[in-house]
């Protein structure tokens, strides 16, 4: 049961990062207008959490609690 919690929220934004980069795409096929801020701003916050989340595993390897 250990390490369950971060594998699924790894999934999680991971296909939550191809369903947005398909929805933009799709926009873009429709409008031409690429939406940059709409993007920069949710791969920036997905790579954010992803950063988080090592950086929590990290520490907790580094002091011996390792959850796999």
């Amino acid at each position: 049961m250990k390490g369950k919690f971060s594998k699924a929220i790894i999934s999680t934004v991971i296909i939550l990062n191809i369903l947005f980069a398909a929805a933009v795409l799709y926009v873009f096929l429709k409008t031409s207008a690429e939406p940059a801020a709409l993007v920069v701003a949710w791969f920036g916050w997905t790579t954010g959490e992803l950063w988080m989340l090592a950086s929590i595993k990290k520490k907790k390897v580094e002091r011996g609690k390792d959850c796999e």
